[in-house]
């Protein structure tokens, strides 16, 4: 989307700030108000008109189209200028009118009879949105912008258009023929699903694409007469970033929205689980400070397997990527011993991401040949890190959960020859709205950091890249070591 209209959409939110309740409404013989009798009301008319609604329009005079109509029958036209009586019987009323005191006269009379109206083009005189329609009837898009920015909902309803197939409409009337028969035959909520997986992505979507419905209808009686086949469980491994949504992977999307039962941690963030399927049962299974995390990651194990063992669909969603840091390996190798069927779908990990929100290169060619990712935590709280090939300079050293040993690590690294002097950055809360970056030297860090109150989830990044960070910084808040 172009800048402008961005910024746009910004100031304008800001301005009229709200949140809607998606409903979509049965108008279907019932009365509806229009005031107003030009091109604008002729519009509505239309829309109104194809739910089925009774319309009335108040107008001192018709434009052609609706004048037409009037004269035929099809709209009771009440001539005249706006008057409160004209609400009585009303379910629903639109102010389409280009006079702003009888928009907000309207507007003031349905609210005083509790009746939704819409003000065409003014938000904040409107208590519903008309949005933008897709249309596959049955299936029905609708895209609001809470009437902030209308342009954005056209341009958003014209790319839905050309990815959404024209034979959604037939297929969709298909299923709803035959629903009775699916939920009798398929009682269980996992295999129902996938059948109309089935229903959307295979043969019955493809006979209707080719203009034929009784091979579709054919094809899909068939599949129910042969009886839907019994799947195996499976376990998908996850990694969800570091909790920007927009960082997770086409994949990982798929999976979420395929999922009967989320496994997720404790770090995982909301925006991140509100991308998934709705009805997905979720379960917490993050690991506390202080509780016993080989007691917590038996459980999740168990509850895997349980789980794909029952026929269902396992999303086991790891904060980053599971592969680093994540006991991923782990995982895998549980699922493997009990014959759990099982995939992974890698993640943005928190080095890769937290470097790149505060503008900092892990390596650079005059700064840095490598990089390295250190975990502060070792199995059994045992040191065993090569603390000498850490403190050489040239490379970067991106620590994970290291927060709370912050003292220790630049203790260590300083003992075994890197320099006081080499800077740090220290970024909190990576990738999202919160996100606060830290910098300074290695000999002050730990200070620095109880300074700023820096907590968990943090991630260290140590080397002389990190002192470009004030310089590229793009993303949240950023605390120089001067001029804070």
């Amino acid at each position: 989307m172009i800048p402008g209209i961005l910024r746009a959409i910004v100031v304008r939110a800001w301005l009229f700030p709200m949140k809607l309740f998606p409903i979509f409404a049965d108008l279907k013989g019932r009365r509806v108000l229009v005031v107003g009798g030009g091109s604008v009301a002729a519009r509505k008319v239309l829309a109104l008109q194809e739910a089925g609604a009774a319309v009335r329009v108040g107008a001192p005079g018709l434009e052609p189209a609706l004048a037409r109509q009037a004269a035929e029958g099809g709209i009771d036209h009440v001539a005249g200028h706006f008057e409160p009586a004209w609400l009585d019987d009303v379910w629903l009323v639109v102010a389409a009118t280009d006079d702003r005191e009888v928009n907000a006269a309207v507007e003031a009379a349905a609210n005083a009879r509790r009746i939704f109206c819409n003000v065409v083009d003014v938000a904040e005189l409107s208590s519903f949105q008309v949005p933008a329609i897709v249309d596959r009837s049955p299936l029905v898009l609708a895209i609001s912008s809470s009437g902030v920015a209308p342009v954005l909902a056209r341009r958003l309803r014209e790319r839905l258009e050309s990815l959404l197939d024209h034979t959604l409409g037939p297929l969709a009337e298909l299923a709803a023929r035959h629903r009775p028969r699916i939920r009798a035959a398929l009682p269980d909520l996992g295999r129902r699903r996938r059948f109309y997986d089935w229903l959307l992505d295979g043969p019955v979507a493809g006979w209707l694409r080719q203009q034929q419905p009784a091979q579709a209808e054919a094809e899909l009686t068939g599949m129910l007469d042969r009886g839907w086949p019994q799947e195996a469980g499976s376990v998908v491994l996850v990694g969800a970033g570091p909790g920007d949504p927009g960082l997770l992977t086409l994949k990982a999307l798929r999976a979420l929205n395929e999922a009967d039962v989320i496994l997720y941690d404790r770090l995982t963030s909301a925006d991140v689980l509100a991308l998934a399927r709705r009805d997905a049962d979720r379960v917490s299974v993050g690991k506390l400070p202080g509780e016993n995390h080989d007691a917590t990651q038996a459980r999740i194990h168990a509850l895997m397997v349980e789980h794909a063992r029952a026929g269902r669909r396992v999303v086991r969603l790891k904060g980053g990527d599971a592969f680093i840091f994540g006991r991923g390996g782990e995982e895998l190798e549980h699922l493997r011993e009990h014959g759990v069927r099982y995939e992974v779908v890698p993640g943005v990990t928190a080095a890769l991401a937290c470097a790149a929100y505060a503008g900092i290169p892990l390596t650079h060619r005059d700064h840095a040949q490598s990089v390295r990712f250190v975990t502060a935590h070792c199995r059994q709280d045992e040191d065993t890190l090569d603390w000498d090939g850490l403190a050489r300079g040239s490379q970067t050293l991106a620590f994970y959960m290291g927060v709370g040993q912050l003292e220790y690590l630049s203790e260590r690294l300083i003992t075994h020859g890197r320099a006081a002097e080499t800077p740090f950055a220290l970024v909190e809360n990576g990738s999202r709205p919160e996100q606060r970056v830290v910098t300074g030297t290695l000999a002050d860090l730990a200070a620095r950091a109880r300074a700023h109150g820096i907590h968990a989830p943090a991630l260290l990044i140590v080397g002389e890249v990190a002192a470009l960070g004030p310089k590229l910084h793009w993303f949240g808040q950023s605390l120089e070591a001067h001029g804070e």
